[in-house]
């Protein structure tokens, strides 16, 4: 995979993009929630979400930097990535783990991400020429 490099090591170009934003927030809300979950979905459960927050982290600040040919790939991974996050925190709060009020803070914020992603890979396949 082949980036552009970041203006002088500077990373506040991507770092200030509304999506990285939305998606740090809601990484923070849940980070405060874990430490209240039961300690066996903590360290399960918790684990993989925590994984799958830093996994979607990480892809939209590659696709920000990844040249035109390589980040609808990356933006597809991504959304999928937010689509795992999304089914994993229903199970939490079908288990329990997160309350009805955790559970709509967090999916605010995820909901934007995802229109966001959406308006994105719309974007990118309008101008990305058929191969």
């Amino acid at each position: 995979m082949s980036f552009n490099t970041p203006p002088n090591g500077n990373f506040t170009t991507t770092t200030d993009l509304p999506i990285v934003q939305k998606i740090s927030a809601a990484f923070k809300l849940w980070y405060q929630y874990l430490p209240h979950t039961p300690k066996l979905l903590k360290h399960s459960l918790g684990e993989k979400i925590n994984s799958l927050f830093i996994q979607l982290v990480e892809l939209i600040l590659v696709a920000g930097y990844s040249n035109k040919d390589k980040k609808l790939e990356v933006i597809n991974k991504a959304s999928l990535i937010l689509d795992l996050l999304k089914y994993f925190l229903q199970m939490a709060f079908d288990l329990k783990a997160i309350n009805s009020k955790q559970m709509a803070a967090l999916a605010q914020p995820l909901t934007e991400v995802g229109k966001m992603l959406g308006g994105w890979q719309k974007q990118l396949v309008k101008e990305t020429p058929p191969r």
